[in-house]
């Protein structure tokens, strides 16, 4: 009697915690576009066709942005962590968590070293742009591997849903990682960036339900 409630005690602990971690990582998508819209909305001088929301990290109400990326991070950390125990076998079973990983990681170190203060943006910022201070590269760089690696992790599962004959899930991750691919336009980068953010948080949280509806 005792040495198989063990297992089912420990089996139960292990699916209550990938419940946990999928509920985090759904909420992931909504906290950073609640946060982000209200932020744009309410700070003055923000203009989303200048500013992007990484931007947001700076002045004196920068940390609220700063902490939304770290919490946004963890929540892909989440997912990933979840991710790896829920499946197991089959294409992309071990690469996929790592991609998401490197994602989660990405966005945690973003909202560590913010932009810099440009573009009028916070008020009192120099007009136009200004050289690049080492944490806007180091935050620019995290973003951009961000994305990248997430775009491979749709890449990966794709490739799954082929082989097993989900078409719209094919659809899902292969529009996804379009998007995530699709080269920057310097005149509209503000906001094409802002999308590309949206599509991969909305893709994060689907994904995050989908896996925790499967437990």
């Amino acid at each position: 009697m005792a040495t198989t409630a063990l297992p089912e005690r420990t089996t139960h602990r292990s699916a209550r915690r990938t419940r946990h971690l999928l509920t985090a990582a759904a909420t992931a998508g909504p906290l950073f576009y609640v946060s982000s819209t209200a932020q744009a909305l309410t700070r003055d001088g923000f203009d989303l066709r200048v500013h992007p929301l990484s931007q947001l990290a700076t002045g004196d109400l920068g940390w609220i942005q700063a902490v939304t990326f770290v919490l946004a991070g963890v929540g892909v950390l989440g997912l990933a962590l979840a991710h790896r125990g829920v499946v197991a076998d089959g294409t992309g079973s071990r690469i996929v968590p790592m991609f998401l990983g490197i994602f989660g990681i990405g966005f945690v170190v973003a909202g560590c070293f913010p932009m810099d203060p440009q573009n009028g943006f916070p008020i009192g910022a120099p007009e136009g742009a200004v050289d690049m201070s080492w944490h806007a590269v180091v935050h620019s760089a995290a973003a951009a591997l961000a994305f990248l690696a997430l775009a491979a992790a749709c890449i990966a599962l794709m490739v799954r849903a082929l082989r097993a004959r989900r078409r719209w899930a094919v659809v899902g991750h292969g529009v996804t990682a379009a998007v995530l691919l699709l080269p920057v336009s310097p005149s509209e980068s503000s906001i094409q960036v802002a999308v590309t953010g949206l599509v991969a948080f909305t893709w994060v949280t689907m994904n995050s339900l989908g896996l925790r509806r499967g437990l």
